[in-house]
């Protein structure tokens, strides 16, 4: 979504040696951020990382930058959607609103940096639906269209996502960022 005449983007495994980064921020920013610097440093690189998750209004917000081991450090998909729906278990339908949000960070290497976020509203479910996708894909309903992430097609749901808004967010700051980074 970012490729263009203008801008070459290299995965961050063409470097060597990356360092493992540690996210201990306290929220979706700093932690891209934490990520952004990190490498930006290593690399010499202007650098762009992200930082998602889902986030349920009954549990104020929860799992949220604990999304990937929301049932523990060595947690799975299906087990934090299992602690998930366990923690929401009879709590009525209009309760179980929730929101998928994705930050992203872009750093230059002498440190200046900016992030911009996007977000998808929807609600949780109390079972499973559909096989593809991943994480809580299968319990995070579109309201809209009454599907969840898995039923939708990769383009469907890459179309709408907290992620595609982030990067479209992400487009609209980017060459300002360049320009004011280059000189």
């Amino acid at each position: 979504m970012l490729s263009s005449d203008d801008v070459l983007i290299i995965p961050q495994n063409e470097f060597e040696n990356c360092p493992e980064v540690i996210e201990d921020g306290q929220t979706f920013e700093e932690n891209a951020l934490i990520k952004a610097h990190a490498i930006a440093q290593h690399t010499g690189r202007i650098t762009i990382a992200d930082d998602s998750g889902l986030e349920v209004d009954h549990l104020d917000g929860a799992p949220g930058i604990y999304s990937a081991r929301f049932a523990g450090e060595d947690a799975d998909d299906d087990k934090n959607n299992q602690k998930l729906l366990k923690e929401l278990k009879g709590v009525p339908e209009n309760k179980r609103g929730a929101q998928f949000t994705c930050v992203i960070a872009i750093v230059s290497p002498a440190g200046e940096g900016k992030t911009v976020k996007g977000s998808f509203r929807g609600c949780i479910i109390e079972k499973y639906r559909g096989k593809a996708g991943f994480g809580y894909d299968p319990v995070f309903l579109d309201t809209v269209s009454g599907l969840t992430y898995s039923e939708m097609s990769a383009e469907k749901k890459n179309s709408i996502s907290h992620r595609s808004r982030a990067i479209l967010a992400l487009k609209k700051i980017l060459p300002e960022f360049l320009k004011a980074v280059k000189g």
